[in-house]
């Protein structure tokens, strides 16, 4: 049954991934012309993926506090490459990716249409210019999602925030917007630390073809009340940690 369930979710996956892209590029072409149109329909293009991603998945998104308005910066823990999509279905945002994401089949140049800024996190030297296009998308009203902690965990601790990213937020003085996301499987399912969340050395496809058969996922993406600011990167990624380690919950 797992299988058979696993087979019609990646069908669904690259399916709607390709129906949908064919539709970005089209509006993408026709839109030349008007930049303002042509933005408004990639985010619709990315929430309607989102959406679309997690009903064929059997992702439950349960939603606590008021997400942030438009064009806001948001700092978030990070479990999974679950964690994009599932905060995609509520907020019109770009994501900043760890590079190899750009080289990955069919999700790699979805993403790249979908606006999002790439980093080699072990190349420093490219930092000022991915910060930069940060500063561009929040100018332009894009909404930016940023994993501080530089890599996806088990959900038994939140890491550091690293502040580099952060360097946009406090030159511009930005508020920035912390969350916290936490994930659960249905019973009988492999626990969501193991199934769900991606981590340490996990090969990517075994783990994909896991997560496509399980049952049902719960997932719970709680926007905090804080709106955390200083002109200090360092500080500001402080505040941040500070916020959403106050509230985690290790998960299971």
């Amino acid at each position: 049954m797992k299988r058979l369930r696993a087979c019609w979710r990646g069908l669904w996956l690259v399916g709607i991934t390709l129906g949908l892209y064919l539709a970005w590029l089209v509006g993408h072409l026709m839109l030349s012309l008007a930049p303002t149109r042509r933005i408004a329909w990639r985010r619709w293009i990315f929430r309607s993926w989102s959406r679309a991603a997690c009903w064929g998945l059997a992702v439950h998104v349960t939603v606590v506090g008021e997400p942030p308005r438009a064009g806001a910066f948001l700092v978030s823990n990070h479990l999974s490459y679950l964690d994009i999509p599932v905060l995609a279905t509520q907020l019109h945002t770009v994501f900043v990716s760890k590079a190899e994401v750009a080289g990955w089949p069919l999700i790699g140049p979805g993403a790249r249409a979908m606006g999002t800024i790439f980093l080699v996190r072990e190349r420093k030297r490219d930092l000022p210019d991915v910060n930069r296009q940060i500063a561009t998308a929040l100018l332009r009203g894009d909404g930016v999602v940023v994993f501080p902690e530089g890599t996806s965990t088990k959900g038994d601790q939140v890491l550091p925030f690293r502040p580099s990213l952060l360097a946009p937020a406090a030159e511009g003085a930005h508020e920035v917007h912390p969350a916290l996301l936490s994930y659960a499987t249905a019973p009988g399912d492999p626990p969501a630390s193991l199934s769900v969340c991606w981590w340490g050395d996990m090969p990517f496809a075994p783990h994909v073809a896991v997560l496509l058969g399980l049952e049902r996922i719960d997932a719970r993406i709680e926007f905090l009340p804080e709106r955390c600011s200083d002109e200090d990167r360092k500080q500001l990624a402080e505040k941040l940690w500070a916020a959403v380690n106050s509230r985690f919950r290790p998960i299971p």
